[in-house]
C-alpha cells in the first residue's frame, strides 16, 4: 500500500451514534491540515451497526478503511492491529467516542513538525465521569510511576500521536498482555505533552467496564514492575521473623509453664499467615499466567474482514 502522512486509528465497540459526528469533525479538521492520510477504523467485533455505518463511509471516502474481527479482542489489541496496518510517517491514537477533541490534532502536528516523536494529550480535566473514576485514575497513573520505570506521564490515556519509528519498535513487542502507553514510554523517543479538557462522551456507555478497568491496571502493574513480587518477599521475611519471636516466646512460657488459652490469638495468626500465603500465591499467578499466555504464542487477533486495503 502506498504510505500516507498520517493514520488515525479509532478503535470502535458500539459506536454507531458517535460515529457520523466523529467522521465530520475529523474530515472538518484534516481539511486544514492535509488531505494526505487515512482513517482506520477497527471494529471490535460490535453488536450494532456501526460497521454497516463504517461500509457507507468508506463509499464515498475511500481514506476511510476498516478493520473487523471475528470477536472481541479488547481496545489495546484494536490499537495494535491498527498500528500493524497504518502506512503513515505519523499515526494518531484516538477514542471514537469523542471524548478525545479531533480539534487538537493540529497541535500534535506542529509538535511533530517541531521534531518530538510522541506528542501525548495529558488530561486537565475529565467531564462527565464519576467521582470513583476520576479517584481511580489518580492513583493509577501516580503508583505506576513510582513502581516501574519508564518514563510514563500522569493522567496521560491513549490519545496521542507516534511517529513511524516508534511504530516500528511497537510492532516488533508482540506480548499478549499489552499495556501500550506504558510500552511506548519504554521505546525512550523523545515526547511532551499538550493538556486538554476531556469532554463527556457524546453517545452511548462506556465500554471500559470496572472489570477491564482492573485489567487494563494489572497489565500495567504486571508487566512493567517486580515490585509485588518484591512486596511478597518483604511480607514472608517479615512474618518469618515474627514468627520466630512468638516460637521463643511460646517456648519460654512453656518452660517456665505458665498457663496461656491462646486460641483466639492462635487463630488470628494462623487465619493471617494464610491469608498473606494465598495473597503471595496470587501475585506468583499473575506472573505465571503472563508467562502461560506468552509460551501458547496464538495470535494476538483474527479479522474477520479488511476493508480499504489492497493487501
Amino acid at each position: 500500500m502506498s504510505p500516507v502522512k498520517y493514520s488515525i486509528l479509532l478503535p470502535i465497540h458500539n459506536e454507531q451514534d458517535n460515529i457520523p459526528l466523529l467522521y465530520s469533525r475529523l474530515t472538518a479538521v484534516m481539511a486544514g491540515v492535509t488531505a494526505d492520510y487515512e482513517m482506520i477504523f477497527i471494529d471490535d467485533r460490535s453488536s450494532d451497526n456501526s460497521f454497516k455505518l463504517l461500509e457507507g463511509l468508506h463509499a464515498k471516502d475511500c481514506r476511510v478503511k476498516i478493520l473487523k474481527f471475528t470477536k472481541n479482542h479488547g481496545h489495546q489489541i484494536a490499537i495494535t492491529s491498527g498500528l500493524e496496518h497504518a502506512t503513515g510517517s505519523a499515526i494518531v491514537i484516538m477514542d471514537a467516542d469523542l471524548q478525545d477533541p479531533p480539534e487538537l490534532l493540529p497541535k500534535f502536528f506542529e509538535k511533530h513538525n517541531e521534531g518530538y516523536e510522541i506528542v501525548y494529550a495529558q488530561r486537565e480535566r475529565r467531564i462527565g465521569e464519576s467521582y470513583f473514576k476520576r479517584i481511580t485514575a489518580f492513583l493509577f497513573y501516580r503508583v505506576m510511576k513510582i513502581l516501574t520505570n519508564i518514563d510514563m506521564p500522569v493522567d496521560v490515556g491513549d490519545f496521542r500521536l507516534i511517529d513511524r519509528k516508534v511504530v516500528d519498535a511497537l510492532n516488533l513487542m508482540q506480548e499478549r498482555n499489552k499495556f501500550l502507553r506504558g510500552l511506548i514510554g519504554w521505546t525512550g523517543y523523545k515526547q511532551v505533552g499538550i493538556s486538554y479538557q476531556r469532554d463527556s462522551r457524546h453517545a452511548g456507555t462506556t465500554n471500559y467496564t470496572l472489570r477491564k478497568m482492573l485489567k487494563l491496571a494489572f497489565d500495567g502493574i504486571f508487566s512493567f514492575s517486580y515490585a509485588p513480587l518484591r512486596l511478597a518477599t518483604a511480607i514472608g521475611l517479615i512474618i518469618s521473623v515474627c514468627s520466630f519471636i512468638l516460637i521463643l516466646w511460646a517456648l519460654i512460657v512453656r518452660y517456665w509453664e505458665v498457663s496461656v488459652p491462646g486460641w483466639a490469638s492462635l487463630m488470628i495468626v494462623v487465619s493471617f499467615i494464610g491469608g498473606v500465603q494465598l495473597l503471595t500465591l496470587g501475585i506468583i499467578g499473575e506472573y505465571l499466567g503472563r508467562i502461560y499466555d506468552e509460551v501458547k504464542a496464538r495470535p494476538l487477533y483474527l479479522l474477520e474482514k479488511k476493508v480499504g486495503f489492497t493487501d
